[in-house]
């Protein structure tokens, strides 16, 4: 038999691994979405940069197939382990967010170079709240991006800065995909 101290022990080691396993399975699945993010920003800047009179378009491409992406990545995920990753609830969330973000825009007249910075930021920012809850991981990639982002939109001259944000955001996201599958 087992005492009460050892009994407080096996159950906080018990809290500890369960609390390991479930950011282990955060950490995948949105490493996933982090991927794919990464590719789409990545290409939707380059795409701004090489036709800059279509930057628009690109972007509601770009939002338009990460919302597809979602809902494919939580299809094989709910396939593969029966939970509902992505729901009725995430996609009204996602909605808000982008709606916010389009009223800032639109009523703070921002210039393109200044959306181009705002819209990181703004989204790094939940990224960084997620951390709060999820892991330290989003907390360094969101605080990481926005610094590099704020870094750019000061020193970064002209249109050489939608090939900084590529880099910088898309590359940001999909490295930090990357590194939440090794975490």
């Amino acid at each position: 038999m087992i005492d009460s101290k050892q009994a407080t022990e096996a159950l906080a080691d018990i809290d500890d691994t369960v609390r390991r396993l479930r950011q282990s399975l955060i950490y995948r699945f949105t490493s996933t979405i982090m991927l794919m993010w990464g590719v789409l920003v990545l290409a939707g800047n380059i795409a701004g940069w090489l036709w800059p009179r279509y930057g628009l378009y690109f972007w509601i491409a770009v939002y338009v197939l990460a919302t597809a992406g979602l809902f494919a990545i939580s299809a094989r995920n709910y396939a593969q382990s029966r939970i509902r990753t992505f729901d009725r609830r995430y996609m009204l969330t996602f909605l808000f967010i982008i709606s916010f973000g389009i009223f800032c825009c639109v009523f703070g007249q921002f210039s393109p170079r200044q959306q181009s910075t705002f819209w990181p930021v703004y989204i790094m920012l939940f990224y960084m709240i997620a951390g709060a809850w999820f892991g330290y991981a989003f907390i360094v990639i969101g605080a990481s991006i926005i610094a590099l982002t704020l870094f750019g939109y000061v020193y970064i001259p002209g249109p050489t800065f939608l090939l900084w944000m590529a880099v910088v955001n898309g590359g940001g996201l999909f490295v930090g995909g990357l590194w939440m599958r090794r975490v």
